[in-house]
């Protein structure tokens, strides 16, 4: 298994707790590779070692569009119906829960994605605001699922809940993407793997919940499959695979907050609420 951590300095890859500074690697490159393992064995082997990067770190992403999955996990429907209800628009996500064709929406490019320790940002016009923790699937540009990062959809529930037409605003806006804190290459997060999420607020723990991967609706293939059909990703995509940790209707996120999300195997990727 590799981890491949982007920052200022350039790219490193960490195997087996030993690292290497890479000075050719690109994540294009990575993401265009018919085989991405072998591109990431190849550059590991010409790195130089160096230490584990610390700080601040950029979003393992590049020319690559970032989409997300909605309502794969039960959980996640449950929340989408309850903040949708006086609306009328509940039922959509029941049925979609249940449908062969999943719920697929463009995120954010990778410019706009923000990285491990950078900030997140909540609407200035929304009133109910929380962040999504997600497993994010990198999958090169035939289709092929062939990696693994954190990623934090921010997410605006009151915009959403009072019109489902209104999800790309409750989206996809700055500061709504965060991935990180790396790339990892060559092994599959396990069905028992936790994905947990700490929100703290002037020191204290104000939410805190997880769920396993093995609570994820359709399978990793089956979503990059509806994201690739009758689509081009000539630089390969980013793909969020929905959230089944989902703070109760009473909880709002304030700037200043401290967002902490952990994926066993993957690492934690943690982002202040600006």
């Amino acid at each position: 298994m590799f981890s491949i951590y982007r920052t200022e300095a350039g790219y490193t890859i960490e195997k087996d707790s030993s690292c290497v500074l890479v000075g050719d690697f690109c994540l294009d490159t990575l993401f265009t590779s018919e085989d991405p393992l072998k591109y990431t064995e190849f550059q590991y082997g010409s790195g130089q070692s160096c230490d584990l990067p610390s700080g601040a770190l950029l979003a393992p992403v590049s020319s690559q569009e970032v989409w997300a999955a909605g309502v794969t996990y039960y959980r996640s429907r449950d929340a989408r119906m309850e903040e949708s209800e006086s609306s009328g628009g509940d039922r959509f996500y029941d049925m979609v829960y249940d449908a062969e064709r999943p719920e697929l929406f463009f995120k954010a490019t990778g410019d706009r994605s923000r990285g491990h320790l950078d900030k997140v940002c909540i609407r200035s016009d929304s009133s109910w605001d929380v962040p999504e923790p997600e497993l994010t699937l990198a999958i090169n540009s035939s289709g092929k699922v062939f990696g693994y990062t954190v990623g934090n959809d921010m997410s605006s529930r009151s915009i959403e809940g009072e019109n489902p037409l209104y999800l790309p605003q409750a989206k996809v806006y700055r500061g709504s993407c965060a991935l990180g804190p790396c790339l990892v290459v060559g092994s599959e997060p396990g069905k028992e793997a936790m994905i947990s999420v700490k929100i703290s607020r002037s020191g204290e723990v104000v939410f805190s919940g997880n769920t396993e991967v093995s609570q994820i609706k359709r399978s990793f293939d089956e979503l990059a499959e509806f994201l690739f059909r009758d689509n081009e990703f000539p630089n390969g995509a980013l793909l969020m695979t929905g959230t089944g940790v989902v703070p109760d209707s009473d909880f709002t996120l304030n700037s200043g907050d401290l967002i902490s999300i952990s994926i066993d195997g993957i690492g934690t990727l943690e982002n202040e609420v600006e």
